[in-house]
């Protein structure tokens, strides 16, 4: 599929790849930014071609970070892996599903999760901060961690897609007990795997616009990298603050779109 898009129009999604490929590398979460700005840059595009726009953007710039990451930080490639594979085959069927659903259903969902998510980080100021005690994790974690972050999750980035690197590293952190850089690193590894899937069954839909992903994808792989080494240095606490602004903002407009326009 080719749609017409002016050039500002493409430098803005540009840019907006660009943060949200940083804001998912330190805190996840840039989905949260980066599909409601196709949706709003593309507002005739159907969703199935936005969701998978999103994916092939989104799939350069978690990468990148998790690279970054599996060098600095003390991920576990096996774990990582394991819950990536677990991860891969919910997304295919999530994009499955994802294939039909139709722009009514799609814009109000992203609302609720964009204000679902902005409720939690309101409610736990500690929120990217805090470092979770490390103990022992035990096989029935692990296998709750296949199952959680793996299938439901991985199902979850296939339909849909924002919030899933912040879903995981909460999850991560709460059933593995790991601490927020570690969790983080081994969410990009399990999003990348997850991104794949979603992918693959987009690029058989021919449902990728290809000449907007591209360019956005550049954007979105240096911002990856960048959080990425900005979060092994400096921690999340601002983006915390950022993630909330752009959360409020997205709503904002989106709401105005459905009921406002």
């Amino acid at each position: 599929m080719t749609t017409d898009i002016s050039l500002s129009t493409l430098l803005v999604l540009c840019l907006a790849a660009a943060a949200a490929g940083w804001i998912d590398a330190v805190v996840g979460g840039g989905g949260l930014l980066q599909l409601p700005a196709l949706m709003v840059g593309l507002p005739h595009v159907p969703p199935a071609h936005v969701l998978g726009t999103n994916k092939a953007v989104a799939i350069c710039g978690t990468a990148a970070a998790a690279v970054a990451y599996a060098r600095r930080a003390p991920v576990n490639p096996r774990t990582a892996l394991r819950i990536g594979l677990a991860a891969l085959g919910g997304s295919l069927a999530g994009a499955v599903f994802a294939t039909g659903i139709s722009n009514a259903v799609l814009r109000p969902l992203i609302m609720a999760i964009l204000l679902a998510v902005l409720a939690f980080v309101l409610l736990r100021p500690t929120f990217g901060t805090a470092v979770p005690t490390a103990e022992p994790v035990s096989r029935r974690r692990t296998l709750a961690a296949i199952l959680v972050a793996g299938l439901g999750i991985g199902f979850y980035d296939g339909l849909i897609g924002p919030g899933t690197g912040t879903f995981l590293v909460l999850t991560l952190a709460a059933i593995l007990h790991m601490d927020l850089v570690t969790a983080s690193g081994t969410a990009k590894i399990i999003n990348v795997c997850t991104n794949v899937g979603a992918l693959v069954t987009f690029s058989l839909h021919d449902s990728v616009i290809w000449q907007v992903a591209a360019p956005m994808a550049l954007f979105n792989l240096t911002g990856g990298a960048v959080g990425a080494r900005m979060a092994l240095k400096r921690g999340s606490g601002f983006v915390r603050a950022v993630l909330l602004v752009v959360v409020v903002s997205l709503v904002c407009k989106l709401g105005y779109d459905q009921w406002g326009g």
